[in-house]
C-alpha cells in the first residue's frame, strides 16, 4: 500500500466529512472535533506506516501548522462580532482577560509545581499555554455569522468569542516569561526588565498598532476607494479574508508586535470600516470554510500523536493537574472575575464553564520548547494534552444541550417581557 495515495484518500475523507459533519450533529451531544479526533486515534493506529506526527519529534511543523490554524481562526472570530469595541459593552471580556486569565496561569502553574513536580519555567509554561481559550475548537459556543445587529449577540457566546479573540496574544508574554526562566535559571534578575518592557509593553502595542493600521487600511481599500477596480467589496471575492489575515499577521511580526493581537485587531478595524455591509459576511464565509479544514487536519494529527504515544510522560499527579484545570481553576476562576459583571447567574455558570484548550495551547508548546530547553518538556506535553481532550470532549458533549437550554430560557424571557 502507497503511504501517498492512503494520505490522499484520508484528505478527501476528512474534507468531506468536515461539509456533512455540522449538519449532522447540529443539537446533539457530540461535536465534530470528538469526531475528527478519534478519527485520528484511529487511522494512525490502524496504519502503522503512516508518519509519526509526534510534535516533540517535529517542533517547527507542529509550531507553523498550529500558527496558521490560529490565525485564521481569530480572523474569524473577529469578523463575526457585531458589538462595537467599547469599556463597558465588552466589560464581561476586560474581566475575562484581566482577571480569570492571570488567576488561571497562576493556578495552572501552582499545580503543575506542587503536584507534578515540574520546575518553575516549566510549570509557568504549562500555566500559560493552557491560559487561552480556543476559537478554532468553540464554534459551538461562540457568536454565529456576522449580521450587523450588536443587540442579538448573547452575553454567552459574545464573551466566549471575544475572549478567545484576545487570549491568544494576551498570554503571549507569559510565555516569553517562561523562556526567559528556562533561559536563565529561577532568579529574576537579568532578565525581568527587559521583558516586561519588550515582551510586554513594545510587543503588545505593536500589535494594537499594527493591526488597526492594517485594518484600516484594508477597511478603506475595500468599501471607500472610488475606483471601482480598487473597490474590492463590489467583487464579493472572499479569498481577500487571507490577505488581510497574513499582512496583519506578518507585517506585525516583522515590526515586533504580536501577531495574533493584530489579526483580531484587523478583522475589528474591517468592520468598524462598514459595519452591516454584505462583504463580511462573504469573508467570514470563506475563512470558517479554510478554518474547518486547518481543524480537521491539526485534530487528526494531534489523534495520531496521541495514538502514538504522546500522552506516555503522564504521572497520576499530571492527571490530576489537568482533571484540575478543566473542572475546577477555569470555572472557579472566571466565575470570580464575572461577579458583578452583565449577565445572569445562568450565563456566568454557562461562561465559567465552557472555555476550550486547543489549538493555541499546542501553539505556544511547540514555540516556547523550540526557543529554550525545558526539563519535563515532554510531561508538559502530556499534561496539556490531556487537558485538551477532555475538554474537547466534556465541551463537545454538554456544548449543544446547555447552549439551547440557554437560548430557551432566553426566548422565553422576551416573550415575557418583549
Amino acid at each position: 500500500m502507497d503511504v501517498l495515495d492512503l494520505t490522499y484518500a484520508l484528505v478527501g475523507l476528512g474534507a468531506l466529512m468536515a461539509a456533512l459533519l455540522p449538519r449532522l450533529l447540529a443539537d446533539r451531544p457530540l461535536s465534530m472535533p470528538i469526531v475528527f479526533l478519534g478519527l485520528g486515534l484511529a487511522v494512525f493506529a490502524v496504519f502503522p506506516d503512516l508518519p509519526d506526527p509526534d510534535p516533540l519529534a517535529h517542533p517547527a511543523a507542529a509550531e507553523h501548522l498550529t500558527e496558521i490554524g490560529v490565525i485564521v481562526a481569530l480572523m474569524g472570530a473577529g469578523l463575526k462580532l457585531d458589538r462595537p469595541l467599547g469599556p463597558r459593552s465588552w466589560s464581561s471580556t476586560w474581566r475575562l482577560l484581566g482577571i480569570a486569565m492571570p488567576l488561571t496561569i497562576a493556578a495552572a502553574a501552582l499545580l503543575g509545581w506542587w503536584w507534578a513536580g515540574l520546575v518553575p519555567a516549566a510549570a509557568l509554561l504549562l500555566g500559560s499555554s493552557l491560559a487561552p481559550t480556543d476559537p478554532v475548537l468553540a464554534s459551538d459556543v461562540q457568536v454565529g455569522e456576522p449580521g450587523g445587529h450588536a443587540d442579538g449577540e448573547d452575553e454567552v457566546r459574545f464573551a466566549l468569542t471575544s475572549e478567545a479573540g484576545l487570549n491568544d496574544a494576551l498570554a503571549f508574554p507569559f510565555v516569553y516569561a517562561a523562556i526567559a526562566m528556562a533561559a536563565a535559571g529561577t532568579g529574576l534578575a537579568g532578565w525581568l526588565g527587559e521583558w516586561a518592557l519588550q515582551d510586554v509593553l513594545l510587543k503588545l502595542a505593536g500589535g494594537v498598532v499594527g493591526g488597526i493600521v492594517v485594518g484600516r487600511a484594508l477597511g478603506a481599500l475595500f468599501f471607500r476607494s472610488r475606483s471601482e477596480k480598487w473597490h474590492l467589496a463590489s467583487h464579493a471575492e472572499g479569498f481577500v479574508a487571507l490577505a488581510a489575515t497574513f499582512l496583519a499577521y506578518g507585517l506585525t511580526e516583522v515590526a515586533g508586535g504580536y501577531g495574533f493581537l493584530a489579526v483580531f485587531l484587523c478583522a475589528r478595524s474591517l468592520r468598524a470600516t462598514e459595519r452591516s455591509h454584505e462583504y463580511h459576511q462573504v469573508l467570514h464565509d470563506f475563512v470558517e470554510q479554510i478554518e474547518r479544514l486547518l481543524t480537521v487536519l491539526l485534530l487528526v494529527l494531534f489523534g495520531g500523536a496521541v495514538a502514538r504515544g504522546l500522552l506516555g510522560a503522564l504521572t497520576w499527579q499530571a492527571v490530576a493537574v489537568a482533571a484540575a484545570v478543566v473542572l475546577v481553576v477555569r470555572p472557579l476562576c472566571t466565575w470570580l472575575a464575572l461577579v458583578g459583571g452583565h449577565g445572569s447567574r445562568g450565563d456566568r455558570t454557562a461562561i465559567a464553564a465552557f472555555g476550550i484548550r486547543g489549538i493555541g495551547t499546542f501553539y505556544y508548546l511547540a514555540y516556547a520548547t523550540s526557543q529554550a530547553a525545558f526539563p519535563g518538556a515532554d510531561e508538559v506535553w502530556a499534561t496539556a494534552a490531556l487537558v485538551v481532550i477532555v475538554s474537547v470532549v466534556a465541551h463537545g458533549i454538554a456544548a449543544g444541550p446547555i447552549m439551547n437550554r440557554l437560548d430557551r430560557r432566553r426566548r422565553a424571557d422576551l416573550a415575557v417581557d418583549p
